[in-house]
Formats: C-alpha cells, structure tokens, sequence
C-alpha cells in the first residue's frame, strides 16, 4: 500500500514528452535571444539543444519498439514527439540560415520568434497537464495554435513588405533570402500547431 501523501510516478512517454518540450522551450528562448543581439552562445544553445531533441526522440521510439502498453494511442506518441522535434529542428535552421544567407534581424522576424517562443511555452504547459488535468492541457494547446495564427498574420505582413521595396537586382536578392529565413520560422510555427493539434486529439480520445 502506498504512503498517504505519496506522488504518482510520472509515465515514462509522458516524461520524454515532456522532457522533449523542455528542450524545445530552451532553445525557442535562446532564437530568441539570438535574434535580439545576434550573440553566438545562443546560437550554440540551439544547437545543443536540437541534438539534445534528437536523442530524446531516439530513446522514446525506442521505448514505443518495446513497450504494449501506452498512456495513449502509440501513434499519438509517435506524432506528437516528431512534431515538436520539428519545431525546435525549424529554429535550429532558423539560425543556419540566417548565417548561410547572410540575414539579419529585424521587427517581423523578432516578432514572428516571440510567437514561436510562446508557442513552446504553452507546449509544455499541455505536456505537463496532459496526464493528470487534460482538460487544461488542451487549452494550453489551443494558445499554442493561437500563435502559430499570429505567425502566419506577421509573415504576411513581413513579405508584403519586402515586395513593397525598390526592384533593383540587390533589393530583389536580398528580399528572396530574407523571405526563406521568414520560412523557416513560419514552419516552425506550422509544427507547434500540428502538435497542439495532436494534443487536442489525445484529450480528446482521454475524455
């Protein structure tokens, strides 16, 4: 008989899951620091932070490979963990990038990061409801969507910027390379949604 007062061992897939989404909140704050002041030890932490994912990912199939039984659908667990894999594998290119094409920051961008950053907030908030209070779970999820609409509204913004300045030869190289860097983050708004919309369909299948 377990002690009175004593706490639930936490489920091995809802740990790497959340572990998961803890790595990805490290590294959405540090994009975020990097496109502010462009220092490169947060590049570094992205970096790191993105491998750190990838193992994480590679532990938890893994376990899916050995295991019967799931707090939910294996496929959920699946999909959810690839999702946010990707979120934070779109900030890591983010940077790439940034660097290859030789981009800059500038408002939508930091902007458009902020969002992103909050959507990785609000991801692991759902993650660390999930199991015990899944219905605040999924409302954590449904800002993590709310922003990733909020992405897409400044993307737009930003491109038409860009078509809005002169048509020179150096304007029009310079607005191709900065639109993919605006790709990249705006993918990874795109995961963060199909993550929130994975959770929404585990609290679903839960309640």
């Amino acid at each position: 008989m377990a002690l009175l007062g004593s706490k639930r061992r936490e489920n091995n897939f809802i740990r790497l899951l959340r572990q998961q989404a803890e790595v990805l909140q490290r590294g959405a704050q540090a994009l975020e620091r990097f496109v502010v002041d462009g220092d490169p030890r947060d590049a570094e932490i992205v970096e790191i932070s993105e491998k750190e994912g990838d193992e994480f990912r590679r532990v938890l199939i893994d376990e899916l490979h050995k295991t019967f039984v799931t707090p939910f659908d294996r496929e959920d667990i699946f999909e959810l963990s690839l999702y946010l894999d990707d979120v934070l594998d779109y900030c890591y290119t983010t940077i790439l990038e940034m660097r290859l094409l030789d981009i800059g920051s500038d408002k939508y961008l930091r902007e458009m990061v902020v969002r992103v950053r909050e959507a990785a907030d609000e991801l692991l908030l759902a993650m660390r409801r999930l199991e015990n209070n899944p219905m605040v779970a999924l409302d954590h999820s449904r800002r993590a969507k709310h922003r990733e609409n909020q992405v897409e509204k400044l993307y737009r913004q930003a491109v038409a910027h860009l078509f809005a300045g002169p048509e020179d030869v150096h304007h029009v190289m310079m607005m191709l390379r900065t639109r993919e860097v605006y790709r990249h983050i705006s993918n990874a708004a795109d995961q963060a949604d199909q993550a929130a919309n994975v959770i929404g369909k585990v609290v679903m299948k839960m309640t």
